[in-house]
């Protein structure tokens, strides 16, 4: 099992800004670390779970076909490649960016139904974390480590988001600055792609 590889690619996703970066450091500085804490505690939440199921339900299909293995490395690849060319146009995670001044308990219920739903998560979880297991065939224990790996990255980079609201600002607001970031970004993403499709293909 490749943790390391498995928490490079997950970084790489989390740290291409976005609406989720945008939206977080918004309410954090029209509300408060409070709010900002309490919509982190939410998307961790919903992730949790939506990365717990998803996970669990492939490692229960792949562990029964080979054939399907191989398939979900295609698909690896292709999620790759979407998120590669979303972070290229300056497109990213369906996070209410135009949420204003939510009450904490409105923060926390607003991310973790959004997590929760999200169905480019639950694709990430499905398609990219099978490639980071051997035989692309991961079984419960391997597949909840990779789940709990994920969870625990997005929260540290949103609680960073949140500290440092105010310097982050200006550059997640700044096309000028934010699109060379996504483009390399991007071009990574990509060749972790490129790198799935051989594994399908060899």
């Amino acid at each position: 099992m490749d943790l390391l590889g498995f928490a490079f690619a997950v970084l790489l996703v989390e740290l291409t800004p976005g609406p989720n970066m945008a939206w977080l450091v918004a309410l954090t500085l029209s509300e408060g670390r409070r709010s900002g804490l309490a919509a982190i505690t939410g998307i961790a939440t919903g992730l949790a779970a939506n990365a717990t199921i998803s996970v669990l339900a492939v490692s229960f299909v792949l562990q029964h076909s080979e054939w399907l293995a191989r398939g979900i490395s295609l698909l690896g690849a292709v999620m790759m490649a979407w998120l590669a060319w979303e972070a290229w146009q300056g497109e990213g995670e369906s996070s209410p960016t135009n949420v204003p001044r939510d009450k904490t308990q409105r923060s926390f219920a607003a991310g973790f139904t959004i997590n929760l739903l999200n169905p480019k998560a639950t694709l990430f979880f499905i398609t990219v974390m099978p490639q980071f297991v051997s035989d692309a065939r991961p079984t419960y224990v391997q597949a909840i480590t990779l789940a709990g790996i994920s969870v625990l990255i997005a929260t540290l980079v949103h609680l960073a988001l949140v500290f440092a609201a105010e310097p982050l600002r200006p550059i997640l607001i700044d096309k000028g600055r934010a699109i060379p970031i996504r483009r390399v970004l991007a071009l990574i993403m990509l060749c972790v792609g490129g790198w799935f499709l051989s594994r399908a293909l060899l």
